[in-house]
């Protein structure tokens, strides 16, 4: 943990979709100050849903939880590797409402619904099962709806650096266009990952997004639980 962050919380049942596209795919699409990352020549996109659980300020636990899922991919910027986002739904309309009004970040409202079953603390939880659906309700935006089912499949593992693995999803700097270009920093231990045994039963975040949808099963990975801090989210200067 950072001696400087700002809020606490716990990342539960983090499901970790990705394809990879062309690096031209993504570049167009990225603001001025950032460039794309890519593993072994391929740029990827991410749909990542998870439960940000028991958030609170340093130090003042508030027991506030909600699902969200965002689109995403990785880039290279001012202040270093990081992951960008192309959307953050929410099921937390005063999160949503404070982000878009302080920084115009894409953050929208949703209806979202998780139902587990079986135990995630298990050192080897092959019967958990999350269904993830999200349907946007924020008004005047486009509609986006995801309906997933996933789970855990075989032993945990931690990346190894250098991995591709590693690459998606041991990230602890994200970007966000608004007003301006903002920089966020967090840190967690390395994820608990699973290979993830994941249907994709609905997910229109590429079609709202204005991406084409990718070719391809995605990469999956699945992870229980991990602690995390945030700082507070900073302007980015050029």
């Amino acid at each position: 943990m950072t001696d400087r962050h700002l809020l606490e919380m716990e990342w539960r049942d983090a499901l970790f979709l990705h394809w990879p596209v062309s690096p031209e795919t993504v570049a167009a699409r990225l603001p001025e100050g950032l460039s794309v990352a890519t593993h072994d020549g391929d740029a990827y996109l991410g749909v990542v849903p998870f439960v940000m659980a028991d958030i609170g300020l340093r130090g003042i636990p508030f027991g506030l939880s909600f699902p969200e899922v965002n689109l995403r991919t990785y880039v290279d910027g001012p202040r270093g590797r990081g992951v960008y986002f192309f959307n953050l739904d929410a099921a937390d309309p005063i999160g949503v409402h404070v982000a878009r009004r302080l920084f115009a970040l894409p953050y929208y409202r949703a209806e979202m619904e998780v139902t587990t079953e079986g135990d995630r603390d298990r050192p080897v939880a092959t019967d958990r099962r999350v269904t993830f659906t999200s349907h946007r309700t924020h008004r005047g935006a486009d509609p986006a709806h995801v309906d997933l089912a996933y789970g855990p499949a075989g032993e945990a593992f931690e990346a190894d650096p250098g991995s591709l693995a590693a690459f998606l999803v041991e990230n602890y700097r994200f970007y966000a266009e608004g007003r301006r270009l903002y920089c966020g920093e967090i840190d967690h231990g390395p994820w608990p990952l699973h290979e993830a045994d994941a249907t994709v039963r609905t997910n229109t975040l590429f079609e709202t997004n204005g991406f084409e949808e990718p070719e391809g099963a995605p990469i999956a990975h699945y992870s229980p639980a991990v602690d995390v801090t945030a700082e507070r989210i900073r302007r980015v200067e050029f």
